[in-house]
């Protein structure tokens, strides 16, 4: 009984006579090699940006002081400007990952987990609004149910943006919601707009394309600009929408540029070079520069201005996320402004400006309003975030499930 034996490429098989040798078979075709990360191999690297949440709390009291004294910093409203382009990025950087992990953006659940993050609390904050307005004789807060409805469907920016005029008292208990409804609006488009430019086109396409839909808002503004359209360009999701894409653009770069990209590492020299530079331009603007009132419609600001500061704002976002050991982002990291941001700063946002006003009713004026303000709203946006943020949050991270591993290129550290 002969055994089988194993055939090797250099043995030929016998052949009866007058039969032909069929050709050897040709070898699998190698498999192309798929693309990590869809044209954005640097997507995937993940964790929070620690001086991104400091950020967030230098911008969140910068304007919570202007609200409470214009005449401390004139322009504190650039940190509404600031709070734009990062979210911009924050949420642009979100939806690239899952569309680099999943070729797919879930638009339904990105829409559920930003209601659950943003709903709740504002609907609390205009339900105690109301409760303030219709039980008791406060003089700022009569007729704030209105208002409290309009900031409830987040279209306070809205009914501003048709106000050519002094602003009327329909949402003046509620005024600061206007960002909330241009953010939400942007939340709403920007999805959707990115899934469509991610699936028809390449991802350097897609860069083109996001940095040509910055430059429209500004020819937008041009053409609209007249002193009575003022709230008109401050308001409108239209108008400001440079400011958001703006923090966008730069989320997609870095998704798109590997971690040995030589490109990349000049990117991290010269953000960390105009760092401290665009952080002292910011802060000269807060200090300088009035932005609303009719002493600041300017007409260089309300159209170039916008985005301006915005490119301003990504730049230092760019920074911080690039360069960590850099001291403007080793300063936004430490634990108290880290932790605020990252879990009061939309609280803090959400409440200050009925908080203050409540105070306002109560007596508290001068030069105590502000620290007295700014107390009182730390305590009421950790209740918010307690009660309502928190439960909610963990609800959302056990149901998430665990994502598979993924080996993703990670950028190096900046020296």
């Amino acid at each position: 009984m002969s055994t089988p034996q194993s055939s090797t490429v250099d043995e030929a098989p016998q052949l009866s006579p007058g039969v032909r040798a069929a050709p050897p078979p040709a070898p699998p075709a190698a498999r192309p090699r798929r693309r990590t990360g869809r044209g954005f191999p640097s997507a995937l690297r993940g964790g929070r940006v620690a001086g991104l949440d400091g950020l967030r709390t230098v911008a969140v009291v910068l304007v919570i002081v202007y609200h409470v004294d214009a005449d401390l910093v004139p322009g504190g409203s650039v940190g509404v400007d600031v709070f734009f382009t990062l979210s911009g990025f924050v949420i642009t950087r979100l939806l690239v990952a899952e569309y680099a992990r999943t070729g797919r953006i879930g638009l339904g659940a990105f829409y559920r987990r930003r209601w659950r993050r943003l709903g709740p609390a504002m609907l609390a904050m205009c339900a105690v609004t109301t409760v303030l307005s219709v039980a008791f004789p406060l003089p700022l807060f009569d007729g704030a149910w209105v208002t409290a409805a309009l900031a409830a469907l987040s279209v306070v920016n809205l009914v501003r943006a048709g106000e050519p005029g002094p602003y009327s008292d329909l949402t003046t208990s509620l005024a600061h919601t206007w960002s909330l409804g241009v953010e939400e609006q942007f939340y709403l488009a920007w999805p959707l707009l990115l899934l469509v430019l991610l699936r028809h086109m390449t991802a350097r396409a897609v860069l083109v394309w996001v940095a040509v839909l910055c430059v429209l808002p500004v020819l937008w503004r041009t053409v609209l600009w007249d002193p009575t359209a003022a709230h008109r360009i401050y308001n409108g999701p239209d108008t400001r929408a440079d400011q958001l894409l703006l923090g966008a653009l730069p989320a997609l770069v870095l998704a798109r540029l590997r971690a040995d990209d030589p490109r990349l590492a000049l990117l991290r020299r010269w953000a960390g070079r105009l760092c401290c530079p665009a952080l002292a331009l910011l802060g000269l603007i807060a200090w300088q520069i009035p932005i609303t009132g009719a002493s600041g419609w300017n007409p260089l600001w309300y159209t170039v201005g916008f985005l301006a500061t915005a490119v301003v704002s990504a730049i230092v976002v760019a920074a911080l996320d690039l360069c960590p050991r850099s001291w403007p982002s080793r300063l936004l990291s430490t634990s108290a402004p880290a932790w605020v941001g990252r879990n009061l700063s939309y609280g803090m946002y959400l409440w200050h400006y009925p908080v203050i006003r409540l105070l306002s009713d109560l007596g508290v004026h001068g030069d105590r309003l502000l620290p007295a303000g700014l107390a009182a709203t730390v305590v009421v946006a950790y209740a918010s975030y307690v009660l309502v943020e928190r439960p909610l949050l963990r609800r959302d991270r056990l149901r998430v499930r665990p994502l598979e591993p993924t080996v993703t290129a990670e950028r190096s550290p900046a020296p």
